[in-house]
C-alpha cells in the first residue's frame, strides 16, 4: 500500500514556542516552594508532625516521578502540546484545592499540583527538541530559569501572602493565577504548532500516517519508550535522582531548619528564596558554559561540589547568627541551579529524535523524583527520631550518587 502523502505547513516561529515554554514553566516549581515556609504554621494549625508534614511534599514529588513515566504514552494518544495544556490546568486546580484548611485537601492538592509538573516537565523536553534544537543548552537554562523566578517569588512571598489573606491555605491557593494564565498563553501557541505540522492528504485520514516531530514518530511509542536498558538512560537516571534529592531535600527542610534555629518564619523563608535567586544566573551560565565546548562533565562537577560543599556546611557550622547561612544556601543553590539543566541538557545532546528524547527525560525524570519524593519524607521522620543532622546527612548520600554519575557519563555522546 503506498504511504499516505504529507502536505506541509509554515513552520511555527521559534520565538512564539519559546514565549509559551517559558510561561508553562513558570508554575513548575511555584506551587512546591510556596509550602515550605508556611510548612511549621500549617503543622501546628493541623496539629501534625514532621513526618506528615514532609508527607505532603513527598506525595507531590512522588506524582512528580508517576507523571513522569506516564507522560510520554499518554502524549501519544492525545498530543504532546494538548496534554501540556491539561498538565498545567491541573497545577491549578491542586492549588486551589490547598485551600481547604484540611489535611487531605492539602495532601491531594500536593498531589494534583506534582502530577501536572511531572507531565509538563518530560513534554517540554520533547517540544524544546523538535522546535528550539539547535540552541537546546540555552533554551533549557531560559525555561528553568522562569521555574526558577517562580519558585523564588514563591517563597519569598508566601508568609506575607499568608498574613496578607488571612491564612496559609489562601497563600497556596495563589498559585493556581499563573497556572491559569499560562494555559491562556499556551492554548494559541498550540493550536498554531498544530496547524504547523504536516497534515496527511490522498484520502488518508488524520492520524494514519507518522507526524514529523511528535512523539508518535518512527512506527509507534513502544519501541521509544524502552530505555530501561540503555546504559545513558541509567546513569542520567542517577545523575538526576541525586540533584532531584538535594534539591526537595532542602526545598521542604531549609526554612524549617533554620526555624529550628531560632529564625522567624519570614526570615527563613527570606533564605529560601535566597537560595533560590542563586539557581538563576547558574541554571544560565553552566549549560551555556557546557554547550559552547561540550565539556559536560567539567561543569557537572562543579555543580555537585558546589552543592555539597553548602550543605557540608550547614550541617557542621549552620552559625544562625552570622551570615554563613547565607553563603550556604548560595553554595546549595548554584549547586541544585545547575545541575537540573545540566541533565536535561545532555539529554537533549545525546538523544536522536523528540520521542527519544522524551522517553529517556521521563524515565530519568521519573527515577529522579521518585527518590526525591521519598528523601523529603525519610527526613521528617528522621526529624522526628533525632532532629536534623542526620536528616541533612541523608542529602549527602544524594550527592555522592550524583557525583559518580557525572564520572561515568563524561563527555562522549554514547
Amino acid at each position: 500500500m503506498q504511504a499516505p502523502v504529507t502536505r506541509s505547513r509554515p513552520v511555527i516561529a521559534p520565538a512564539l514556542v519559546l514565549v509559551g515554554v517559558l510561561a508553562l514553566a513558570v508554575n513548575l516549581r511555584a506551587g512546591l516552594a510556596g509550602y515550605p515556609p508556611l510548612l511549621e504554621t500549617a503543622r501546628a494549625d493541623l496539629g501534625i508532625g514532621a513526618g506528615a508534614a514532609g508527607l505532603v511534599q513527598a506525595g507531590a514529588v512522588l506524582m512528580m516521578s508517576a507523571g513522569s513515566f506516564g507522560a510520554a504514552a499518554v502524549a501519544a494518544r492525545v498530543g504532546r502540546e494538548r496534554l501540556l495544556g491539561i498538565a498545567v490546568a491541573t497545577i491549578g486546580a491542586g492549588s486551589l484545592l490547598r485551600s481547604v484548611v484540611a489535611l487531605p485537601a492539602l495532601v491531594g492538592g500536593s498531589v494534583l499540583v506534582g502530577l501536572g509538573i511531572g507531565v509538563s516537565g518530560v513534554l517540554l523536553t520533547g517540544v524544546v527538541k523538535e522546535h528550539l534544537a539547535e540552541r537546546a543548552g540555552a533554551v533549557t537554562g531560559a525555561y528553568v530559569v522562569s521555574m526558577m523566578i517562580g519558585a523564588t517569588v514563591a517563597s519569598a512571598v508566601a508568609v506575607p501572602l499568608a498574613v496578607g489573606l488571612g491564612g496559609w491555605s489562601w497563600s497556596l491557593a495563589v498559585w493556581a493565577v499563573p497556572a491559569v494564565l499560562a494555559v491562556a498563553v499556551w492554548v494559541p501557541v498550540a493550536t498554531r504548532i498544530g496547524r504547523a505540522r504536516p497534515q496527511p492528504v490522498d484520502g488518508a485520514t488524520a492520524g494514519t500516517a507518522p507526524v514529523a516531530g511528535d512523539d508518535a514518530d518512527a512506527g509507534g511509542l513502544a519501541a521509544e519508550v524502552r530505555v530501561r536498558h540503555d546504559p545513558f538512560a541509567r546513569r542520567i537516571a542517577c545523575y538526576l535522582a541525586g540533584s532531584s534529592t538535594m534539591f526537595y531535600g532542602w526545598l521542604t527542610w531549609l526554612s524549617p531548619f533554620y526555624e529550628s534555629q531560632g529564625w522567624s518564619p519570614q526570615t527563613a523563608g527570606l533564605l529560601l528564596a535566597a537560595w533560590s535567586i542563586a539557581q538563576i544566573p547558574a541554571a544560565l551560565l553552566f549549560p551555556a558554559a557546557a554547550e559552547r565546548r561540550r565539556r559536560w562533565r567539567f561543569w557537572a562537577s562543579l555543580t555537585v561540589l558546589s552543592s555539597a560543599t553548602g550543605t557540608v556546611g550547614a550541617l557542621f557550622a549552620p552559625a544562625p547568627g552570622t551570615p554563613l547561612p547565607w553563603l550556604w544556601a548560595l553554595l546549595i543553590g548554584i549547586g541544585v541551579g545547575a545541575g537540573f539543566p545540566l541533565g536535561l541538557t545532555v539529554i537533549a545532546w545525546r538523544t536522536p529524535t523528540p520521542a527519544r528524547s522524551a522517553a529517556v527525560s521521563g524515565f530519568a525524570l521519573g527515577i529522579g523524583y521518585f527518590a526525591a519524593g521519598v528523601v523529603p519524607l525519610l527526613m521528617g521522620l528522621v526529624i522526628d527520631a533525632a532532629g536534623f543532622p542526620p536528616a541533612i546527612g541523608l542529602l549527602l548520600l544524594g550527592a555522592v550518587v550524583q557525583a559518580v554519575a557525572v564520572v561515568r557519563i563524561g563527555d562522549r555522546a554514547r
